[in-house]
């Protein structure tokens, strides 16, 4: 086994361990939380002292205790130019604060599965700085160690950006990290670059895959401007998943320039922004945090009096109208992690805080698949709750976007359904999300959703 070794350490950041940790919480602490567990953020690649602040706004908005599967890096290469993205299959990558693992296996099945696209370049990723310069804020960052996947964009295409946003979307979830490794503008004035980045962060904020193509080929005859991205392939990639996924949104953390550093040339300058992609709720439906809390508390306060005694708790929710509005709800029960209860209702004309008293006993004392819950269970006890959207039905599978969609399959007297988290947690395919459903919710066989009524919904999902 061949490692990447540390090649940019003493140039672009310390080589000294302690220096760069030092350095690197220096940043973290000066770092400004206004993001809520992104999916993605677009950090800068540049020389610490240029970018450093900048990269730790990005890294920042991520709680480091987060355990992800994976943590997928797309950057651009700078110097080796060829069709789809390079992988580092060799061993691991090096920094001065030591290994950081590579999830060789997985890496090994993207070029098994789209050789077309993926391929082996180990040469490409030793040349390269715009993943290792990531590097250390992750060692640093995270309490845990998590295996990363190192994808250099050596394209020019966006069909190909668009092939490998396809092909990387079913690990777009909450089991898993995109750091998105780009600088803004290369080269203009101090001026220019902060005209120039507003119109390229706007489109890239804007989620639009199509303006912000527009916007980066446009350089408008400005001097000097070299790029309004470097890394503007990968950033394409995270545009495509964004617009796949259906419901994310990107917020722009922090923004500044090489020119506001004490080292920088405000003649020449190169730009930089952290920016963070979050998971939006459904539109039409938004609960503040004190309604959540409420809504959880009365799950438990309900399951807890009514093992007690069998009574119910009298609760006066009118004066809060989105509580008092009819909904339908799933409450879910975990017990040290595993499932320990789930069951909901789409149609229900009470208001939303019975359907949740309903529903809590349910799952608590008549989900069929476990003993009813005891009362010296419940301090083991995690309440989650999905609030659900209307059914809409569906004549074609490919209105189904993982992750975003629950599914709800109807033939004849039989029903079944998936709520949307359940991709986060299994990982299916479409097809096996609809195969799993069908046989082993419904009970009408792998193949019953093939000549079933299907539905979608949405749902805004919280937990203790």
């Amino acid at each position: 086994m061949k490692n990447r070794p540390s090649s940019f350490s003493g140039r672009f950041y310390e080589k000294n361990p302690e220096a760069l940790i030092r350095d690197i919480k220096n940043f973290l602490a000066h770092s400004n939380k206004l993001s809520n567990r992104p999916l993605a953020i677009i950090s800068p690649h540049a020389g610490y002292v240029f970018s450093g602040q900048t990269a730790a706004h990005a890294f920042a908005q991520i709680n480091p205790n987060e355990l992800f599967d994976n943590i997928f890096i797309l950057a651009p290469s700078h110097h080796v130019l060829e069709s789809g993205a390079a992988l580092y299959l060799s061993g691991n990558y090096e920094t001065p604060l030591g290994e950081v693992i590579v999830n060789r296996e997985l890496s090994q099945a993207l070029i098994d599965k789209y050789p077309h696209l993926f391929h082996e370049n180990n040469n490409a990723h030793e040349l390269e700085h715009s993943i290792e310069v990531q590097l250390p804020f992750i060692q640093v960052h995270f309490q845990n160690k998590m295996p990363i996947v190192p994808i250099l964009l050596t394209t020019d295409q966006y069909s190909d950006c668009r092939a490998i946003a396809e092909a990387l979307l079913p690990y777009f979830n909450n089991r898993n990290l995109f750091v998105i490794s780009s600088d803004l503008s290369h080269y203009p004035t101090y001026d220019i670059a902060l005209k120039v980045d507003s119109e390229t962060i706007e489109a890239i904020i804007a989620n639009d895959i199509e303006k912000y193509k527009t916007v980066i080929k446009n350089k408008n005859h400005y001097d000097n401007l070299y790029t309004r991205a470097c890394g503007k392939y990968p950033i394409a990639a995270l545009l495509y998943l964004t617009q796949y996924h259906g419901k994310c949104q990107y917020k722009l953390i922090s923004y500044t320039n090489s020119g506001n550093s004490p080292y920088g040339d405000k003649e020449r300058v190169v730009g930089y922004a952290s920016i963070a992609v979050e998971t939006v709720q459904n539109d039409g439906i938004n609960f503040n945090d004190t309604e959540k809390k409420q809504l959880l508390q009365l799950a438990r306060k309900t399951i807890e009096q009514y093992l007690k005694d069998k009574t119910i708790p009298t609760i006066d929710y009118e004066n809060m109208p989105i509580l008092s509005n009819p909904m339908g709800a799933f409450v879910s029960l975990y017990k040290k992690g595993e499932l320990r209860g789930c069951i909901g209702t789409f149609h229900n004309q009470s208001p939303l805080y019975k359907t949740i008293q309903e529903m809590a006993i349910a799952s608590a004392t008549r989900d069929y698949r476990f003993e009813p819950i005891k009362p010296d269970e419940l301090n083991d006890i995690t309440i989650e709750i999905s609030v659900l959207t209307p059914l809409k039905k569906i004549d074609n599978i490919h209105e189904i976007i993982l992750g975003k969609h629950g599914i709800y399959i109807k033939k004849g007297s039989y029903s079944g359904t998936f709520l949307p988290q359940v991709y986060d947690k299994t990982g299916w395919t479409l097809e096996e999300f609809l195969g799993h459903c069908a046989r082993d919710k419904a009970g009408i066989g792998w193949d019953g959703w093939k000549d079933a009524e299907i539905y979608t919904y949405e749902a805004i999902v919280f937990s203790e």
